[in-house]
């Protein structure tokens, strides 16, 4: 190798090489991204990341930004092709700096040296320039599949909904966060990894062509025969490891899965922490717990079995990698044919060939993950698909008011809970349902909300934003207790919110609105259901409904609730489920709803 016009060399290779190997790319991941499951399951997640149809971008023609990751992409691709063409300098580098050493030649191995400073050089700012752009390109990527799983999950209250459709999914937090992370990681390492292990092949198989020397093989001389015996000997390796490594696809989806089911469980003990110990239940939840982790350990047994199998494998077909190519060119080295950097240069090229052709059966493990991983992403995108396509009664917008128009309601199987209804309520009127458990009062209050898809009929009330919902158990977010206050989307300044605090005998708490705490576990259930009730006063919608909402106030409290929403809110309508008989008169109208569907609507029970 002449290392005078070498730089000249290198960038007219990089530049033939790197047209050829884009052209190439785009059309082999065009292909598999039409041919093959999961090209396909990738494209649906991230196509739109890489080209966005026109629809994405709101119609508008494509600007700079929008070609950012396909830049990214062919920078990234760059680089890999830099760091084959360094590790081709560094072969020819190992022939010149050990036949130096051979043949005691003091200048040549000085200029080797300078050489190496060289390389070694530009190897370091290569690795550094290149992970901080792939890095930086897996930070944006990241965060736009975050955002676009976010929005699917959140748009049509999917993450509600998506218990009632099909394909159901367990643990979608770990979808959105750990899995999401994995896809990008995971594509950028399997893909640019085969592109280096293609182009490795084809320049190493040329250095090793023309340092291969002939064969006796069963009376018959072989050319080249270090070539042919490297690709035997990988293709022979790659499809007993296929066959060792296939299960690793099923039990690292499995393992994800049961480690998340543990997980939740053990979330869940924490959450209903109170409750537990009052039952002093914690034998029950111990054995709930040891069946669910003893799930993760049985499938982690299998997976080191199985891993074992195929991690000891690959590392003999490894280690007998090192030595093959010094025995098939030691004879010729003790034949004076060639020399010592000639063998070194043959057992380094001998291992990129290797090394990049078993890049298949050594990554089999992580491209085992990677399926999983889509799998698991590709499920979740087709549950809250299937959750915005649910059919639900039809919501009709008015400014005020409620109106039901023959709804009925059923359970899942299809058993009617309730048959035909049909009221109005006007402005300022309350309306109690009442029935006997199982009767289907929070499920008929569901369908009002447009959290049931089990219902048909028609309904009109105002728009999402002038209702709130107010459950037994009410949901307080993260954060101060003034957000906890104004929640979903109030405002309030100092003033306001003291007074609301005031308002619903929460006083004693004014001191602590900038206070960021878990509120749900600080404030007791009547608290929580009179703070919930703050929040009526602060958001002032015009439709309430109220599902329990007093059932952990005493009854003089409750009466003082209630009478302060009528004060406050006097035009707004309110739907209210409770068995309390001092309900009744807080409310203008009564729904009685029966066990089979049938109801009755009056002022009073008679």
């Amino acid at each position: 190798m002449d290392w005078n016009q070498e730089l000249l060399n290198s960038a007219i290779w990089l530049a033939r090489t790197y047209a050829v190997t884009l052209v190439a790319f785009v059309v082999v991941m065009g292909v598999l991204a039409r041919t093959t499951v999961w090209g396909r399951q990738f494209w649906a997640l991230s196509g739109a990341w890489f080209w966005p149809s026109t629809a994405e971008l709101g119609g508008r023609p494509r600007q700079w930004r929008d070609w950012k990751p396909l830049m990214g992409v062919a920078l990234i691709l760059f680089f890999v092709l830099l760091t084959v063409r360094v590790n081709v300098l560094f072969s020819f580098w190992y022939n010149g700096f050990y036949t130096a050493l051979q043949g005691l030649d003091q200048p040549a191995f000085w200029t080797h040296m300078h050489l190496f400073a060289l390389l070694a050089s530009l190897h370091v700012v290569r690795a550094l320039v290149n992970g901080y752009i792939r890095s930086a390109f897996s930070i944006h990527w990241r965060e736009w599949m975050n955002d676009r799983l976010l929005t699917r999950w959140l748009d049509g209250r999917a993450y509600h909904l998506g218990r009632y459709a099909s394909p159901e999914v367990d643990n979608p937090e770990q979808r959105i966060q750990q899995d999401a992370t994995s896809l990008v990681g995971d594509t950028l390492g399997l893909s640019m990894g085969l592109v280096g292990s293609v182009v490795s092949v084809v320049e190493f198989t040329g250095i090793l062509w023309g340092l291969s020397g002939p064969l006796a093989l069963a009376g018959t001389e072989v050319p080249q025969a270090m070539v042919f015996l490297v690709y035997i000997y990988v293709i022979v390796a790659t499809f007993f490891a296929v066959r060792i490594g296939r299960p690793l696809i099923s039990l690292n989806f499995l393992n994800e899965k049961l480690t998340a089911t543990y997980r939740y469980l053990l979330m869940r003990l924490r959450e209903y922490g109170e409750s537990v110990a009052m039952y002093r239940g914690e034998a029950a939840e111990r054995v709930t717990l040891e069946r669910g982790f003893m799930a993760v350990i049985a499938n982690a047994w299998a997976t080191l079995w199985r891993t074992l199998k195929f991690d000891g494998y690959n590392l003999s077909i490894s280690q007998v990698a090192v030595i093959f190519p010094f025995l098939i060119q030691a004879p010729r080295l003790f034949a004076g044919t060639i020399k010592l950097g000639d063998v070194m240069q043959t057992a380094q090229a001998f291992g990129q060939v290797e090394e990049a052709l078993s890049f298949f059966r050594t990554s089999y493990d992580s491209f085992a993950s990677y399926r999983a991983v889509l799998d698991r992403l590709t499920g979740f995108t087709g549950n809250t698909d299937a959750a915005r396509a649910l059919t639900m009664p039809t919501l009709a917008a008015r400014p005020e008011g409620l109106s039901l128009d023959h709804l009925t309601v059923r359970r899942p199987d299809g058993r009617v809970l309730t048959a035909d209804l049909s009221l109005q309520l006007d402005p300022g009127q309350a309306l109690l349902i009442r029935g006997p458990s199982g009767s289907g009062k929070t499920t008929l209050l569901r369908s009002l909300a447009g959290l049931w898809p089990h219902a048909q009929g028609n309904a009109a009330r105002p728009d999402d934003a002038d209702c709130l919902f107010l459950s037994q158990k009410p949901y307080l977010p993260l954060g101060t207790l003034r957000h906890a206050l104004a929640y979903p989307r109030a405002t309030l300044d100092d003033a306001q919110a003291r007074a609301i605090l005031d308002q619903v005998q929460l006083g004693h708490l004014a001191d602590q609105l900038e206070v960021d705490r878990d509120w749900s576990q600080v404030l007791s259930p009547g608290e929580q259901q009179r703070l919930a009730f703050g929040r009526v006063v602060a958001t002032r919608p015009a439709l309430v409904f109220l599902d329990e909402a007093t059932s952990a106030t005493d009854t003089g409290l409750e009466h003082s609730l209630y009478s302060l929403i009528r004060r406050e809110l006097p035009q707004a309508v309110l739907v209210s489920v409770g068995h309390r008989e001092t309900l009744a008169p807080l409310h203008d109208q009564v729904l009685q709803i029966e066990l089979g569907g049938g109801w009755k609507l009056g002022t009073s029970l008679a």
